[in-house]
């Protein structure tokens, strides 16, 4: 008689988020068992709508602030659950903080209990406001806590400090992430972000709107480019923070002009009073995932805007969302 071993089962809470539903499908496509966890604060039910048909896959719908009980053996802890976008620190800036701090102190517990490697979705917010024009990971930054993002900024520094403290003191096999700019299928497309703002308004053929003079650069990378770097992490030995996202920058005025091509729209570009404390420049240095892991983003602005502006045709978007 063949002997087939259990799959190995992974954790995920924010299982219905932009990045963990992307993050569970990729798992599970590798043979994985995987729980589930998500409240909906922000996640979708649409974007778990396939995952829950697959035998391998159980969602909880559960408050990871409140705790995190699992009744099976597990391998992997990853921890994604967290409000992230900028309407969310200004809607539920309180929960952000939650999320950082309690919901990242149960999922730590968690795999310490059951001896589980524990993955951080972690951000390039711990870099505050650079004054380099790309970010090592050594880099400290400058964070203004009482600033417009202060509470998620702080909050995924408390979430690296736990995890840090969690490894230090009981050996736990930790993988940090600090993932930039992402976008892609399955983003809110009122959650204020760049490309889902920019996207929602030229398919409703309304002004595509910028906070500042769209000087300001960031880097932007695909959704898929991004999970093939968490997993590759994820399958690591590397216990400190690792940086993922494009090497290549653009600026936010350039982002809307290849939005308004790819969608084929003639609207205007608007320009509104700039955003405070707002970096610069917004860029990872890579070399370490690279080093580690051979990762190296490969889908274009291009084409993945395509795949992007697809998407959200297919689903309808209503926007009431600026940048």
């Amino acid at each position: 008689m063949v002997n087939q071993q259990r799959p190995k089962t992974c954790v995920i809470t924010g299982v219905a988020g932009f990045l963990g539903s992307h993050m569970a499908d990729r798992l599970l496509q590798e043979g994985f068992r995987l729980v589930g966890l998500d409240n909906f604060l922000t996640g979708n039910e649409r974007n778990i709508e396939n995952t829950r048909r697959n035998e391998l896959f159980t969602f909880v719908q559960s408050d990871v602030t409140e705790h995190i009980t699992i009744d099976e053996p597990v391998s992997f802890v990853l921890h994604f659950a967290a409000p992230a976008s900028p309407k969310d620190y200004e809607q539920i800036p309180h929960d952000a903080l939650r999320a950082g701090y309690l919901a990242t102190y149960n999922a730590l517990g968690l795999a310490r209990h059951k001896g589980a490697v524990f993955f951080l979705a972690s951000s390039p917010e711990v870099y505050g406001i650079p004054e380099t024009s790309t970010q090592l990971e050594e880099y400290v930054g400058r964070i203004n806590h009482l600033g417009e993002t202060g509470l998620y900024d702080v909050a995924k520094l408390a979430a690296e400090s736990l995890a840090m403290a969690y490894h230090k003191m009981y050996e736990l096999e930790v993988r940090i992430a600090r993932i930039f700019s992402t976008y892609g299928p399955r983003m809110r497309n009122d959650d204020g972000r760049a490309v889902s703002t920019f996207v929602s308004q030229a398919l409703n053929d309304r002004p595509l709107t910028i906070k500042g003079d769209g000087g300001h650069r960031r880097s932007f990378c695909y959704v898929a480019d991004i999970v093939e770097g968490m997993y590759r992490l994820l399958m690591s030995s590397c216990n400190v923070p690792v940086n993922l996202g494009s090497p290549d920058d653009i600026s936010v005025l350039n982002l809307a002009r290849k939005v308004k091509d790819a969608a084929g729209s003639s609207v205007k570009i608007d320009f509104l009073p700039a955003a405070p404390e707002e970096p610069i420049v917004r860029k990872p240095d890579i070399s370490l995932a690279r080093k580690l892991f051979d990762w190296l983003p490969r889908v274009t602005l291009d084409e993945g805007l395509k795949h992007t502006i697809a998407w959200f045709r297919q689903y309808g978007i209503d926007d009431t969302a600026t940048t």
